[in-house]
């Protein structure tokens, strides 16, 4: 057989034999497929006495609900005001910082530690205290809800708390988790996890984004960033580091610049835009302010016993001015305990410049 036509059947192959793990991969008649899972869903809803919400009082943690069981969250979903004008309440207290100051944790199978710890709008993909509609395939702002499908395995039971650490609003949250209960969590399913990161940067230090000591994949991160000069976005210049296992003195991975990692480029020079898996929900220059997703699949990071990220602005330091940042890491562990630093004070959440005057007082 000629050596062109030899290379040329195994390509065929090679590239049948991708597409068929593909098809099984995304498994298209998945929707149609019949399950014995039982479906069910915990909600601030009170059937007996019509109430929707439970109330989360400043300066007070509340227990949404805890279930027991072997299944998967497959989709969270809340709101709360005071981030907004009430017009049935007018003289609510208004200020969007309570975007930063809800705190929602999550707990895995009886730990007292949260794998999931994180301000509302950070975890939901801005954390610039404003919000902004965009919907990406696992989370997302929708016209006023936040929203969450990233499944999440667990196999004895979960607790979901709020924390409000506001010192001025008694807000309310409205909140619904459907799960699945079922006996067929794989055991190589990892505990989903969300780690919180946030503080000032003089310029050159860099961006930590997550730190976890267990084996797991990490699946993607929110970024949000604003310059102390207005119009200054040089804060992009910055690639990731990544360091995995062994490789801890040395990055694994780099790349080449921020908005690289996010799959953008030239700092956004398009403007704002939402994919299933990365986007750019804000982009502001003249108040020097950017909110970032990425979310990774296929291309998930794996880590057999621990793993970084930060990004290091390779620019000599005179060049650099301070900005301020926050994030939340997503990964999957090995464990149901949370590596999570302890969530800051309201003034450390509230480290920002400035913020977007961002409600329209619609009526709705």
């Amino acid at each position: 057989m000629p050596k062109r036509t030899a290379t040329k059947i195994f390509l065929l192959v090679t590239l049948a034999g991708l597409a068929q793990a593909d098809q099984g991969a995304n498994d298209p008649l998945g929707i149609a497929r019949l399950r014995d899972d039982t479906t069910r869903q915990l909600t601030t809803f009170n059937l007996e006495t019509r109430n929707k919400v439970i109330d989360v009082p400043r300066g007070k943690a509340v227990t949404v609900g805890e279930v027991k069981g072997n299944g998967y969250i497959a989709n969270l979903w809340l709101t709360f005001p005071g981030w907004f004008w009430q017009h049935w309440n007018p003289s609510a207290p208004i200020n969007p910082t309570i975007l930063k100051t809800l705190i929602l944790r999550i707990y895995w199978d009886g730990s007292d530690k949260p794998a999931v710890e994180a301000p509302m709008g950070d975890f939901f993909g801005i954390g610039l205290c404003e919000v902004k509609s965009f919907a990406s395939q696992y989370f997302g702002m929708s016209s006023g809800g936040f929203y969450c499908k990233f499944p999440m395995p667990f196999r004895k039971g979960f607790k979901i708390e709020i924390e409000n650490r506001d010192d001025a609003i008694d807000t309310i949250v409205f909140m619904n988790v459907l799960y699945q209960l079922t006996g067929n969590i794989p055991k190589d399913a990892g505990y989903f996890h969300a780690q919180f990161h946030t503080g000032k940067n003089e310029g050159p230090n860099p961006v930590h984004i997550a730190e976890w000591t267990a084996r797991g994949q990490y699946v993607g991160c929110t970024l949000s960033m604003q310059g102390e000069e207005r119009n200054y976005l040089s804060f992009l210049e910055a690639p990731e580091y990544i360091y995995i296992d062994d490789d801890w003195e040395k990055p694994r991975i780099t790349g080449t610049g921020l908005e690289d990692y996010f799959l953008g480029g030239w700092y956004f020079r398009e403007a704002e835009f939402a994919g299933p898996l990365h986007g750019v929900p804000v982009k502001d220059a003249l108040t020097a302010s950017v909110a970032m997703y990425r979310a990774h699949d296929a291309d998930a990071i794996h880590f057999r016993e621990r793993f970084k990220m930060d990004f290091v602005n390779p620019w000599a330091p005179e060049r650099l001015k301070p900005f301020v940042y926050s994030s939340v890491a997503f990964a999957y562990l090995n464990t149901p305990e949370g590596q999570n630093p302890p969530t800051p004070s309201a003034n450390e959440l509230l480290c920002w410049y400035r913020l977007r005057d961002r409600d329209h007082q619609s009526i709705p």
